[in-house]
């Protein structure tokens, strides 16, 4: 049986909207040991546990997607890919949109862009943000960490410049972390701590994108990957 302290998370109202927001993840949980799960044996060493599981991910995003639903109506969308680390995510939550359009009487014209952004280096936010790509964009945006909020309060000045209709934006992670620019995105997967982490195509200098789970990198990662 598990105490209290070993509980992963649980659902609270966004404290930017008062509706649903992320689950949210104590600043406690471990994660889940490497032994309960399959992954790259050559990253053995170079994580900590798995922080959130991929099958968990997955639910969580069809949620998303059927929030997305609700609240888009009729229109058409194009969502707007942030590249790298966002890739997985926007495809899943896609995907998933598409799948509840086809089990509904809607029909929604579904476009997706891409847009690059870089703001890291090592394991740090920088102040540098470089946008990439992005001539025709607009509804939704999928995005994979918001941390300080400085990257997603820059971008979204840049879809603003396209005037578009609408503009919802779905954060699978957003971090807790001091100084937060802005607010927080209108879809939210997961709350977390100020903790690093990789997988699910999100990396650390380009390593750890082919894991499957959201999982902590390890002291011994940090190191080895470092540039």
């Amino acid at each position: 049986m598990l105490s209290r302290k070993n509980i992963m998370a649980e659902c609270v109202p966004s404290r930017a909207t008062g509706m649903e927001g992320g689950i949210v993840i104590k600043d406690d949980w471990p994660g889940y040991s490497l032994e309960l799960f399959t992954y790259p044996e050559h990253y053995r060493e170079d994580i900590e546990s798995v922080y959130i599981p991929h099958g968990v991910i997955m639910d969580r995003t069809e949620r998303l997607a059927r929030h997305i639903m609700d609240d888009i109506g009729d229109h058409d969308m194009v969502v707007l890919c942030v590249l790298k680390g966002g890739y997985k995510f926007c495809s899943d939550l896609v995907e998933f949109i598409k799948v509840q359009c086809r089990n509904s009487n809607k029909h929604l014209e579904t476009r997706v862009e891409f847009i690059r952004l870089k703001s890291y280096l090592n394991d740090q936010s920088t102040e540098d943000l470089h946008i990439i790509g992005s001539q025709d964009l607009s509804v939704l945006r999928g995005k994979a960490i918001v941390d300080t909020g400085k990257t997603m309060k820059a971008l979204l000045k840049h879809v603003e410049a396209f005037e578009p209709k609408m503009v919802k934006v779905a954060g699978l992670l957003v971090k807790r972390v001091p100084n937060v620019v802005g607010s927080l995105p209108d879809y939210v997967g997961f709350e977390i701590p100020n903790r690093f982490v990789v997988g699910y195509a999100l990396d650390y200098n380009e390593y750890f994108r082919d894991l499957n789970h959201i999982c902590v990198i390890s002291e011994i990662g940090k190191v080895k990957y470092k540039i």
